[in-house]
């Protein structure tokens, strides 16, 4: 697994606080690097929170991002913080470490949803940034 895969995952747990992002780490094998990139991640997440909410509720249809369980928020929220945040992950590839993120830690249909509500979020995106749609 490849420590930016391994960084996503401890991503997860969204705290803020350094005593519980090392608490979290501490608990699964993983890599300096790994720790480091989650680390980066969960502080990106949090200093942008609100545009990356607004972005996913603009994106979404019939559902409230208070109403998904953690995982499946914190997965769509750290992926679209990876497609906004220069350089930018594509999002094809942020959609698909996502998908596989939200098979090893949500319920047998996060994937599927974490892939629609991204691929939305990727589509709006790519239109105000001028560029074509991922193909998902």
């Amino acid at each position: 697994m490849s420590a930016r895969r391994k960084g996503r995952e401890l991503a997860l747990s969204g705290e803020s606080s350094e005593q519980a992002l090392r608490s979290f780490a501490d608990s699964f094998e993983h890599t300096p690097g790994a720790r480091e990139f989650g680390e980066a991640l969960v502080r990106g997440v949090l200093d942008q929170r609100e545009q990356i909410d607004a972005s996913i509720a603009e994106a979404s249809e019939h559902w409230r991002l208070e109403r998904l369980s953690r995982i499946d928020a914190n997965v769509i929220r750290i992926a679209v913080y990876e497609m906004t945040t220069p350089p930018g992950l594509p999002p094809q590839i942020a959609i698909n470490e996502a998908i596989e993120v939200a098979r090893k830690f949500g319920t047998t249909d996060s994937a599927a949803f974490v892939n629609g509500v991204l691929d939305a979020v990727g589509k709006r995106l790519q239109a105000k940034d001028g560029r074509d749609a991922p193909d998902t």
